[in-house]
């Protein structure tokens, strides 16, 4: 069974009978909230209270406001075998959290550079605005209490409020100089390199435990010593330096840190760390984690300044974290016996299984590609690293202090230390992030082109053209983007456009989009084949109009309308404008429709090549409905009367041999009858030919039905003639008229 020792808030007797009574946070709502005025970060130490059983604990506790917090311990090299949990009262809400558990700290040894009252610690947790917090740990050893180290207790941070103009003073500052503050972001609990005085600080640190100093002599004779107050140049970068929220824009207490900065030589490494914190933070409070995390490393650490270099949120703002310049090569506090050749960037965040954002990922790329760039380091190398420090790393890799180890250029925590830090998450997007900072630009797709329409493989345009692309490298990343026409390049944009735009001559070409990442290397889309051409489409057959079977209307003749177009390259579409508007394939050279009888109407069509050439015919046609009593008659016919009838009147015959003739001039004709069950036969001569035996009998009653049709390719005066069968049993026919395009 485990043993949980509960910790405390309020006035509690520490071991030498002193009184320790806690300060409380500024309560919210106060003006500084608002950015008007400045609440300065506070650090609380609450004592861990023995009962009279040796076991200590403590209730429910009520506090002022704080919004970070921690557990800490007396003994730096000492770890907590066991957990911390919190839970915490949401001072906007009045609600507990649950328990949540804080990660105990990476870090074997103190800081050098911190004095030899320096504490070990949990990693600090962000929780909001709070009230009321209740602190346990849970020993991994149940039969005694000689697990838990001496000295416990909860830290509370309140990160205060900045003031408007310290927080706009320092809010990105595009050439930071040294010992000016420029922003943080948030930390990992980071682990310092204690591994020697000579290498790592200029100041006395404490004495090392017995397993670091060896590490400390190997080291000392690897790497040189810094110096706090000189001051190296800033060596230019081959890739522009990001936005970097500068410390005065986090609103960092500079009192707190008042050494000055020490430097490495160079830059050959940049490990990537995460801070093991909430995911469930705002991004316009990052600001404020950052002050909680400057604070809870100094005063609870006992470090001189926050232990990474950079840091940067879910949102993808960087900050600044230790004094002395970003762009100069400030030795950080962040990876145990790594640190003399690197430098730290962590995200805020737990990112044990939760993928970092796309907005995190490419900031950690651009700073790590700046910092390398500094030292014409390739981001997606390796170099070669002297170990600090005598240890393993998470997958039981030892490394000897003084030797040297291959390591990527962007690495990361947990390969060179025994920590899960960045996360394994995390972890599994290194490789997208050294993609990212040391290009060529990814995913890179020309996606369509405005100007041309796309047949088959080949796009036609009449001649100006707007490519569009798309890319996965985010823009921050890429330098310009080239528009190439056969291999040379018509326009040039910027990383951040996504088309440009180039006039085409005559003739076929390759179009692509090359992409120049900020590296300088580029990347180029697959060609698109473009044709450039003004040749309009043509008609081989104009628009006609036949006359085609159905139900004629004195208002509404079935017709077809037929038609035939071509281009030299590619015919996309023919569309009818008049007198109604319809769209057809390139293929499709007919359409059933009606027309006004006795009204010329004009036949609009228009053919479109792919490139936007058109070529429109306009021919006119009138349909003419002749009446039976328009007929040349011969043998017997009977007047039969009906408003069904085209007219109101047809002609009926069972007289074989009867007939009617009409004579006209036109390109089609089409003869309307009535159709019953008893309905006879029929021949049809046209221009003296017999052509056709139509049989009327129909099981439905059918009126002004078009039962034949004929269409000739011209206009030209023609003759039909309808003679009546006589077909026993059913003799009669009845005859409606006849009807013919001119």
């Amino acid at each position: 069974m485990k043993r949980r020792a509960w910790l405390t808030l309020g006035a509690v007797v520490l071991g030498g009978g002193g009184v320790v009574t806690y300060a409380v946070a500024d309560p919210a709502g106060q003006p500084g909230a608002q950015g008007g005025a400045k609440r300065p970060v506070k650090v609380y130490d609450l004592t861990l209270k023995s009962t009279a059983s040796g076991k200590r604990e403590l209730p429910n506790t009520d506090t002022q406001q704080f919004s970070l917090l921690g557990v800490s311990w007396t003994g730096a090299a000492k770890k907590l075998h066991g957990t911390a949990e919190v839970r915490t009262r949401s001072s906007e809400t009045g609600e507990w959290t649950a328990w949540r558990d804080l990660g105990a700290s990476v870090n074997p040894v103190a800081a050098p550079e911190a004095g030899p009252d320096a504490r070990g610690a949990s990693e600090p947790l962000w929780v909001g605005p709070s009230d009321g917090v209740q602190v346990q740990v849970v020993d991994e050893d149940g039969t005694t209490s000689s697990g838990l180290p001496k000295g416990l207790q909860v830290n509370l941070v309140d990160p205060g409020v900045a003031t408007t103009a310290e927080m706009k003073a320092g809010a990105d500052v595009a050439e930071p100089a040294a010992f000016v503050a420029e922003t943080p972001g948030a930390t990992d609990s980071p682990s310092p390199d204690p591994s020697t005085s000579a290498s790592d600080s200029a100041s006395t640190p404490p004495s090392p435990p017995a397993s670091a100093s060896a590490s400390a002599s190997a080291s000392a004779s690897a790497s040189p010593s810094p110096s706090a107050s000189a001051t190296p140049t800033a060596p230019p970068s081959t890739v522009p330096r990001p936005p970097i929220t500068s410390r005065a824009g986090w609103g960092a207490d500079e009192s707190i840190s008042p050494d000055a900065p020490e430097y490495n030589a160079d830059v050959k490494s940049v490990f990537v760390h995460h801070t093991a914190g909430t995911n469930d933070y705002s991004c316009a409070d990052s600001a404020s984690i950052v002050r909680g995390i400057h604070a809870y490393h100094v005063q609870v650490n006992g470090w001189k300044d926050i232990g990474y270099n950079f840091f940067v949120d879910k949102c993808g703002t960087l900050f600044e974290g230790r004094k002395g310049g970003v762009d100069l090569p400030v030795l950080g506090a962040h990876a145990y016996g790594w640190n003399r050749e690197s430098t730290g960037i962590s995200v805020l965040g737990d990112y044990t299984s939760t993928n970092a954002s796309s907005a995190a990922l490419a900031s950690i790329a651009r700073v790590a590609a700046w910092k390398l760039g500094q030292y014409g380091a390739d981001p997606a190398g390796t170099t070669q690293l002297t170990a600090g420090a005598t240890q393993k790393n998470y997958f039981g890799t030892s490394f000897t202090a003084g030797s040297t180890y291959a390591f990527p250029r962007i690495t990361s925590h947990r390969d060179g230390y025994n920590t899960q830090c960045p996360g394994g998450s995390l972890y599994a997007q290194l490789p997208a992030i050294r993609a990212l900072a040391a290009g060529p630009v990814q995913g890179l797709k020309a996606t369509s082109v405005d100007g041309a329409a796309l047949s088959g493989s080949t796009y036609y345009t009449k001649g100006a053209i707007t490519v569009k692309w798309t890319a996965t490298t985010p823009a921050a990343l890429i330098k310009s983007f080239e528009l190439l026409v056969d291999g040379k390049v018509a326009a040039t944009t910027s990383g951040a456009a996504t088309s440009a735009g180039a006039t085409l001559a005559l003739g076929s070409h390759t179009v692509a989009v090359r992409a120049v990442h900020q590296s300088g290397k580029t990347a180029t889309s697959a060609a698109l084949n473009v044709v450039a051409e003004t040749t309009a489409p043509t008609f081989t057959t104009n628009p006609t109009l036949s006359l085609r079977t159905g139900t004629v209307n004195t208002t509404a003749v079935p017709v077809t309308l037929g038609w035939k177009a071509a281009d030299d390259k590619a015919l996309r579409q023919v569309s009818l404008l008049s007198p109604a508007t319809a769209t057809f394939g390139p293929t499709t050279t007919s359409s059933n429709r009606t027309a006004t009888s006795g009204t010329a109407t004009t036949w609009s069509m228009r053919a479109y090549d792919y490139a936007g050439n058109y070529r429109t015919s306009s021919p006119s046609y009138t349909p003419v409905i002749l009446q039976e009593s328009s007929a040349v008659k011969s043998g017997s016919w009977t007047t039969r009367s009906s408003t069904s009838y085209l007219g109101g009147k047809s002609y009926s015959s069972a007289a074989k041999n009867a007939s009617l003739t009409w004579t006209f001039t036109g390109r089609s004709a089409a003869w309307v009858v009535s159709r019953a069950s008893g309905s006879g036969q029929a021949y049809v001569y046209v221009d003296g030919a017999k052509v056709a035996t139509v049989d009327l009998k129909s099981a439905a009653t059918l009126y002004r039905d078009a039962i034949w049709t004929k269409t000739w390719s011209s206009s030209a005066k023609h003759t039909v003639k309808i003679v009546v069968v006589g077909t026993s049993g059913r003799p009669t026919i009845t005859t409606d008229g006849l009807v013919h395009i001119k």
